[in-house]
């Protein structure tokens, strides 16, 4: 079904760029040979990946315990501004202490974030939906606020520039380059490592069974003595942990420093890789690069054949509506299978 709904958003694409007077298959030829045709794009469609999948793993937790996390936008900023802030105020610190602080606290921040509106929808029964997409407004104004003043690098104040971006970070706290020259970082590492520990915690793990009992039937969770409101609000925590962490890596491994713009969309775009990869820890990893490749050929698309930036995000829209239409669609099937298969009509009987 994944697959079915990629190609019918491609063909409703198609139509989009008929109607900007672009021959589609001239601009999928970009598309794909930009991302997939060279070594250079391979490599870069993996930097895209990276944070995409971290972002992924939370949504996939979340989405375990029924619950929607849609505020890894402002997790994302969380991670950055406290892992940038400690890299560049502890910058003597040795590598080996400083990287690993850097890490988990970016990872502690995203997790704060969550546990937010995780905390919320516990205690008061407040919409996660509202609470998180609220979070990612105030983590946005937060980010503003700091680097055009407390945390703006000196050197433009100096210069009387004030581009809003904070100071590099120390070369300690760099992600080593897997490949000389290029931007591939060990975060595609940690990332994939990440990915087996999840994998690890929902399916073999007391916590993660319960989240997905949880997820499952809260009803039945909470009959079999399952403390549902914990275990959503935990989920919530643990994916803005993730979400923070992709924040992190993008700042240690791509950019050296904060700076506006930092998200990316990978909040999102993320989510959209999460349901490609049917909600499933490994799943992500291959839906992940297929849609950090479909970045990284967009722009390759949007040089090549000359189409408004403003296509592309509409492309992943479509993406995202039938996506999320499938597993909608695939869901009704299999109910409707299973209340006329024969155990269900016996059910239904009695």
């Amino acid at each position: 079904m994944p697959a079915l709904a990629l190609a019918a958003a491609l063909a409703v694409g198609a139509v989009m760029l008929l109607i900007l007077k672009v021959n589609p298959i001239e601009a999928y030829a970009a598309l794909f040979g930009g991302a997939l045709g060279t070594s250079s794009g391979l490599m870069q469609s993996a930097v895209k990946a990276t944070p995409l999948l971290l972002v992924g793993l939370g949504i996939v937790i979340a989405f375990r315990a029924n619950v929607i996390n849609i505020g890894a936008e402002g997790q994302i900023i969380a991670g950055s501004l406290m892992s940038t802030w400690f890299a560049v105020t502890f910058r003597d610190w040795p590598g080996a202490v400083l990287l690993p602080a850097v890490l988990v606290l970016g990872f502690a921040a995203g997790a704060l974030w969550g546990f937010v509106p995780g905390l919320l929808k516990a205690r008061l029964g407040v919409n996660e939906i509202l609470s998180t997409v609220m979070m990612n407004a105030i983590a946005l104004q937060l980010m503003n606020y700091l680097l055009g003043g407390p945390m703006i690098d000196p050197a433009e104040v100096e210069a009387g520039t004030f581009i809003a971006q904070s100071a590099r970070l120390p070369e300690q706290v760099w992600l080593p380059r897997l490949v000389p020259q290029t931007l591939l970082h060990a975060g595609i590492v940690i990332a994939l490592l990440l990915a087996g520990a999840v994998y690890v915690f929902l399916w073999r793990t007391t916590p993660g069974y319960r989240i997905r009992a949880v997820g499952l039937n809260p009803d039945a969770a909470r009959y079999a003595g399952i403390p549902v409101p914990f275990y959503q609000a935990l989920s919530l925590t643990l994916a803005g942990g993730f979400a923070g962490l992709a924040g992190v890596v993008e700042v240690l491994g791509v950019h050296h420093r904060l700076l506006e713009g930092i998200t990316g969309g990978y909040g999102f775009t993320g989510i959209v890789a999460a349901l490609f990869g049917k909600l499933h820890p490994l799943g992500a990893i291959p839906a992940s690069y297929f849609f950090g490749s479909l970045l990284v050929g967009a722009d390759k698309m949007q040089r090549a054949v000359q189409v408004p930036s403003a296509l592309i995000d509409t492309l992943l829209g479509v993406v995202v509506l039938f996506v999320v239409g499938a597993e909608w669609w695939s869901s009704r099937r299999a109910a409707r299978r299973q209340a006329d298969s024969p155990e269900g009509e016996k059910r239904n009987h009695a």
